[in-house]
């Protein structure tokens, strides 16, 4: 009996995960529901423990009912797994190949999507500045979690981080020691004014929000992994409905445009490191 119990259990907790999606997008306008199911199933899991609750129907219900649960929710079943100069190849890639091409704009536009707590975002303020490209620049930098948007905005990390960060740095090409960029103070490290200067920080969905301004590069590295191909091909679009002609499109190392019903108009540009660049 035990062993039939099992599938029939599974199945209410299916139905009750895609009531939970749909709730979440009628009450907060928050659009899951193009997530891959296995990855957010693991998230919901670990949701119902942090939230104490036995199901998620019983998770539903605080959801609904308390704005402040969701937004801890909201954070907590988001990636928020990431460093700066994540993965150094792409950025030294980025300012072998990429970076020659945007000096020839008078005025530059980035859009980090994906943005999570901003470590990418101060990332490229990092290299353009170093590139001299910092004061005719501005980044987007977009996340559907207000309270990593905040995070990013105030552009204060841990001290500890501060050595990894460092090494990826330097492994990146990075030309001066990374210490000139934050100061330290108390345990934390404060990024740089004149990176923050440059930044606008705003709530965007790659899910049911459209595009917002042209842009030269955009940036959403590992963010379409936790996307079904539906959703995946609907960034994509709005990723090719944002860049200039000749603009730049990176992503994360586990990602591809090979399956993407946009794909053609791109091109290859840094098959290794996921670069892009629009035909």
């Amino acid at each position: 009996m035990i062993g039939e119990a099992d599938p029939q259990r599974e199945r209410v907790s299916d139905i009750e995960l895609e009531m939970l999606l749909e709730a979440i997008f009628l009450r907060y306008h928050q659009d899951f529901r193009g997530y891959a199911r296995a990855s957010l199933k693991r998230r919901i899991a670990q949701s119902l423990l942090k939230f104490d609750c036995s199901t998620i129907s019983r998770l539903q219900e605080r959801l609904l009912h308390e704005p402040g649960t969701f937004t801890q929710f909201l954070t907590f079943i988001t990636v928020q797994v990431t460093e700066m100069f994540r993965d150094p190849t792409f950025f030294a890639a980025l300012r072998r190949m990429v970076v020659p091409h945007l000096a020839t704009y008078p005025s530059i536009k980035l859009w980090v999507a994906g943005c999570s707590t901003g470590e990418e975002a101060y990332s490229f303020a990092i290299l353009l500045q170093e590139e001299g490209l910092l004061e005719r620049t501005l980044i987007y930098a977009t996340d559907i979690s207000n309270q990593s948007l905040a995070r990013a905005a105030s552009g204060v990390y841990p001290l500890t981080r501060m050595a990894d960060f460092t090494l990826s740095y330097q492994r990146a090409g990075g030309r001066q020691s990374f210490s000139n960029y934050y100061s330290a103070a108390y345990g934390a490290a404060t990024m740089a004014r004149s990176l923050k200067e440059r930044m606008v920080f705003s709530d965007h969905s790659l899910s049911t929000d459209s595009a917002f301004t042209e842009v030269q590069l955009v940036s959403c590295r590992n963010v379409l992994i936790y996307f079904d191909r539906s959703l995946q091909d609907r960034a994509i679009g709005l990723f090719r409905s944002s860049l200039c002609r000749k603009g730049f499109l990176g992503l994360g190392a586990k990602e591809s445009l090979r399956f993407a019903t946009d794909r053609s108009w791109f091109r290859e540009l840094a098959a290794e490191d996921r670069i892009y660049q629009k035909c």
